[in-house]
């Protein structure tokens, strides 16, 4: 969902390094995978089509952080 975001904190020897992926538009969201020692973040449209993706050795990552929209329930709409 628009709004969505990811936060990943990766060691870069001397110092750390912040990087953000966030669903730029509405109807897409963001991702998490961990595959073979690599963190990918993937922003994804409606129909699953990736539109950017972030790469990241595992051993390097020391925080990924998810911060989702909050979401509004239907029932407190109507209430």
């Amino acid at each position: 969902m628009k709004g969505d975001r990811v936060e990943i904190v990766v060691d870069a020897g001397d110092t750390t390094r912040t990087y953000e992926v966030v669903a730029s538009r509405a109807g897409r969201r963001v991702e998490t995978a961990v595959r073979r020692g690599v963190v990918e973040v993937s922003e994804v449209t409606r129909n699953g089509s990736v539109v950017r993706t972030a790469r990241f050795m595992a051993n390097r990552v020391l925080a990924l952080v998810e911060q989702p929209v909050p979401r509004e329930d239907s029932s407190e709409k109507s209430g």
